[in-house]
């Protein structure tokens, strides 16, 4: 991890404060969060394509995904 994205003490504190249920919201909330902006992505490099098109191609990628 990069020196700058490490999480800061008051950051650690927020999260250990917070009950799992809202952990797990913001998690989901991150996911598709990213999955929109992949989609935004896709479509700005292929303004050609159908919905359906780009939904299977973000589908792939986030099938694929690994951290």
């Amino acid at each position: 991890m990069l020196t700058d994205e490490q999480a800061s003490p008051e950051q650690i504190a927020a999260w250990r404060a917070m009950s799992g249920l809202r952990r797990w919201r913001l998690a989901e909330q991150l996911y598709w969060s990213a999955r929109k902006l992949k989609a935004a992505g896709l479509r700005s490099q292929h303004p050609d394509w159908p919905a359906g098109r780009l939904e299977d191609a973000v589908r792939e990628i986030f099938s694929h995904a690994r951290t």
